[in-house]
């Protein structure tokens, strides 16, 4: 994490929140996927939302991206009512999900300026061939996507996902099965895409990658929020409910901390 982007973030005094999650309820017929979850994204902020599988996450973003209605609650994107003016709120965020499909024939250049029509934007291919640069893919622009390896893959959905400059991002665990090299060119990408004043919401399971990148966390177990805080802040937090629980090799870790809040380390 940048800490030096960290200490310029606005506060909500400053500035209103890119994302605003206010007392959302989602059910599933008798099942509360989310109950009651409220949390604020800010621009050039990466957010690490957490939690074990069927914690509520998905849920929660199906709400924020317009797939899935919620209960009761608020959610804002950009200054946008996602419930009352969903196309709208939509227009404002870009989603990159763990595996994006694209047409296998297609080259990337076809492609950026595809999915850019698709948001409005009539790019030359000069105009592609910038984008692709920025995500360093500008020496693949002309081989088709099939042949991409599974990094350079993510980074053009990345670049897919954003093209239209969105003000919030939404990562849904985007270097899942990716290898060192192209996790750690994906997280520089991401660091990039907050320090040019994108609020961003990353889902991951791996804590590594949460400590490095995220500038807050959300914990969430059982459909609600059982933390929040920076990483450090969190360790220290909960340092003595980790140690009650269970003994960890070496100092506590934040994987500690997740274990202790969400019922791991019983």
């Amino acid at each position: 994490m940048d800490r030096g982007r960290l200490n310029k973030l606005p506060s909500a005094a400053m500035a209103p929140p890119v994302l605003e999650v206010d007392q959302l309820m989602v059910d599933y017929g008798p099942v509360r996927a989310v109950d009651g979850v409220s949390f604020q994204v800010f621009a050039g902020e990466v957010v690490g939302l957490l939690g074990p599988n069927g914690a509520g996450k998905t849920s929660l973003l199906s709400v924020v991206e317009g797939l899935v209605a919620a209960r009761s609650g608020r959610v804002t994107v950009a200054g946008v009512d996602a419930r009352q003016h969903p196309a709208a709120a939509r227009a404002q965020m870009g989603v990159q999900l763990q595996q994006t499909a694209f047409q296998p024939d297609l080259t990337l250049i076809q492609l950026v300026r595809l999915y850019g029509g698709l948001q409005g934007m009539a790019l030359r291919p000069a105009e592609a061939i910038a984008g692709l640069e920025r995500v360093g893919l500008h020496s693949e622009a002309r081989r088709r996507f099939g042949q991409l390896s599974g990094g350079q893959q993510q980074r053009l959905a990345l670049l897919v996902a954003l093209i239209h400059e969105p003000a919030l991002a939404l990562l849904d665990e985007p270097t899942t099965g990716l290898d060192p090299q192209s996790r750690r060119e994906l997280w520089d990408r991401i660091e990039r895409l907050a320090g040019e004043g994108t609020g961003v919401v990353l889902t991951t399971h791996s804590m590594e990658e949460a400590a490095a990148l995220a500038d807050r966390l959300v914990i969430m177990h059982r459909g609600r929020v059982r933390a929040t805080g920076t990483p450090e802040g969190l360790v220290q937090e909960f340092q003595d409910d980790a140690l009650g629980a269970r003994s960890p090799r070496g100092p506590v870790t934040l994987e500690d901390v997740f274990l202790t809040l969400t019922g791991g380390a019983q």
